[in-house]
């Protein structure tokens, strides 16, 4: 008689959104790896193990990411010293990934109820926390970064690298990799979160608008009446 994990979740057939029932390969898959190419069947082998696992990690990881990635494009090195650049990317992006795991998995449980979401709120951060892995590989993109373009990474005008073509296109380049990166990452959450909440894919891409209308919308209406 086999033992059901008490992490479980119900095995139900989950649509790819185009009428064709998902088939997940059975194996043990290494989610850093796996997240990449396989995000349904990866995120339901850790639901249905421990969806607690690495979350925090993950979601700090993540938030470090996202800001570095906002301290160049809003030249935060115009202000501040590239060694205070990376130090408030650290810090800030740390508690910012914690706040944005909670608050934003605890949006998509509200949001995707209405439209039939099953999923717990466990299961909604692991699948946030796991989509920020190409996010997490893409910091190594920052190491080639910094050695070569040092604080003009972080600032708005570049003038030693506009006046060399070989590291504008290095740049360029940078700038390609980071995007797909992105792309990629917000694709992991959307199959990610389709599998904890029974979805389709198109359906959890509606589960995140969502959310995002229900935090933007009230600012809107909030900032408009402050403008009158």
């Amino acid at each position: 008689m086999s033992v059901q994990s008490p992490y479980a979740t119900p095995k139900a057939d989950v649509g790819d959104g185009y009428g064709d029932t998902l088939r997940l390969p059975a194996g043990n898959l290494n989610p850093w790896f796996s997240m990449w190419l396989q995000p349904r069947a990866t995120i339901q082998q850790i639901v249905d193990t421990n969806p607690e696992r690495m979350v925090l990690l993950l979601a700090a990881l993540g938030g470090i990411a996202q800001m570095l990635d906002r301290a160049s494009g809003q030249g935060f090195g115009d202000r501040m010293s590239l060694e205070a650049v990376l130090g408030a990317a650290l810090a800030v992006g740390i508690i910012s990934g914690v706040i944005q795991l909670y608050v934003g998995a605890a949006l998509l449980y509200w949001t995707g109820s209405w439209i039939g979401g099953t999923a717990s709120t466990a299961n909604i951060r692991a699948a946030v926390a796991w989509s920020n892995v190409p996010l997490v590989w893409g910091m190594l993109v920052w190491l080639p970064g910094i050695a070569l373009f040092g604080h003009e990474l972080f600032t708005d005008d570049m003038p030693r690298t506009a006046a060399d073509p070989r590291l504008l296109m290095a740049f360029v380049g940078l700038g390609l990799v980071s995007l797909v990166i992105g792309v990629w990452s917000v694709v992991a959450l959307i199959k990610a979160l389709a599998q904890v909440q029974g979805f389709s894919a198109w359906r959890a891409l509606g589960n995140v608008v969502l959310m995002l209308l229900v935090i933007f919308v009230p600012l809107a209406v909030f900032f408009g009446l402050m403008a009158l």
